[in-house]
């Protein structure tokens, strides 16, 4: 109907312009670092690429509510075992590619990932999911330190974010970690009511898409414990205006644990509803080793499969936001933070039911 083909273009235009404008503060900024004799910031932390690898053409993924990339990383090592022969272990690994995973855009202009994941979706009349990590000083300086350069350049991806998503059905995960870095006191105290503002306002951006659920990050249930202290900072984030929160992205916890966590917070928050990241929690968390039992841990398996029927109304999906097989750091030998890691892949697959 021309209505619609009218407000079609105006977001097309829109888009446009805001990725004119995320154009222009890359160059100006790069220009700015040349003059100090900075380096340009390195690979972002999870996937680099800001357009999906090409790979196998065949949809898979079976019935699930939400969009399987058929170019995966996964997918992609699949094709290349079979030519090699390695048919067994392709197999196996089909347990990783065959499901559903966030796509994490990454670079300074998000436009391309999730054009790509958004109009497979569309196509197959499936919801995209989509991770929006970029917020200034990402991680505390970790391993997937980085983001945005500044509170306004911030402002301008979160817009091209938004504004490619268009109509269609999107799942967004709202930056991993960034709430309860605040509240552990990682992130330094003067950027705190600074992050506060940058997600309460993404938050409203991304519901301004008629299709789009947000879910802002609350951590894990090994994190901060202090839950009253953990709901009045995803209080300051305009959580009361999101779908819900996420929980243990990236991370290990048992769907138990992770439950029990969510329902707490749910009930200091109104009734508000949560996510899972069920991608490698198969066996739970790595025992011991402290600090370092959440980065590439071995022993670790699948979990549950992608999707909403979830057995607890409280629990709105079961998602795999970290994609398994991909590195959480330089750590027993893994790639960088984000890097597609085959042997790690394949140990996950194994040890998983099936």
């Amino acid at each position: 109907m021309p209505a619609h083909t009218t407000r079609t273009d105006h977001r097309s235009r829109r888009g446009r312009r805001a990725r004119r404008r995320l154009a222009r503060g890359a160059a100006a900024l790069a220009a700015v670092g040349l003059a100090l004799g900075c380096t340009p910031e390195s690979d972002d932390p999870q996937t680099k690429d800001a357009a999906l690898v090409r790979g196998p053409s065949k949809p898979v993924g079976g019935k699930s509510e939400f969009w399987v990339d058929p170019s995966s990383p996964a997918a992609q090592q699949v094709a290349s075992w079979r030519a090699e022969g390695r048919d067994s272990d392709a197999e196996v690994l089909r347990r990783i590619a065959d499901q559903p995973m966030a796509a994490w855009p990454a670079g300074d202009d998000p436009g391309p990932t999730i054009k790509a994941a958004t109009r497979g979706a569309a196509k197959e009349n499936r919801t995209a999911v989509l991770v929006a990590y970029n917020i200034p000083h990402r991680d505390c300086g970790q391993h997937s330190r980085g983001g945005a350069q500044s509170a306004e350049f911030y402002r301008q991806w979160i817009d091209a974010f938004a504004d490619t998503i268009e109509d269609s059905k999107a799942l967004v995960i709202l930056e991993p970690d960034a709430v309860p870095h605040v509240v552990d006191g990682c992130t330094p105290p003067e950027y705190q009511e600074e992050r506060y503002q940058l997600l309460s306002e993404a938050i409203d951006r991304l519901k301004k898409q008629p299709n789009v659920k947000v879910y802002l990050d609350a951590g894990h249930s090994a994190w901060v414990q202090d839950h009253g202290k953990l709901t009045q900072a995803l209080g300051k984030a305009g959580i009361d205006r999101a779908d819900g929160f996420a929980l243990n992205v990236s991370n290990f916890q048992t769907d138990a644990a992770t439950k029990a966590y969510g329902k707490d917070l749910s009930k200091l928050l109104g009734g508000k509803h949560f996510v899972m990241d069920t991608g490698r929690n198969g066996n739970g968390p790595m025992a011991g080793d402290g600090a370092e039992a959440w980065c590439n841990p071995p022993g670790r398996a699948l979990g549950n499969r992608p999707g909403t029927k979830t057995g607890d109304p409280l629990v709105d999906a079961h998602l795999w936001i970290k994609r398994p097989g991909e590195s959480d750091g330089e750590c027993r030998g893994g790639p960088p933070a984000g890097k597609w890691w085959p042997e790690y892949a394949l140990s996950l697959a194994r040890n998983s039911k099936g």
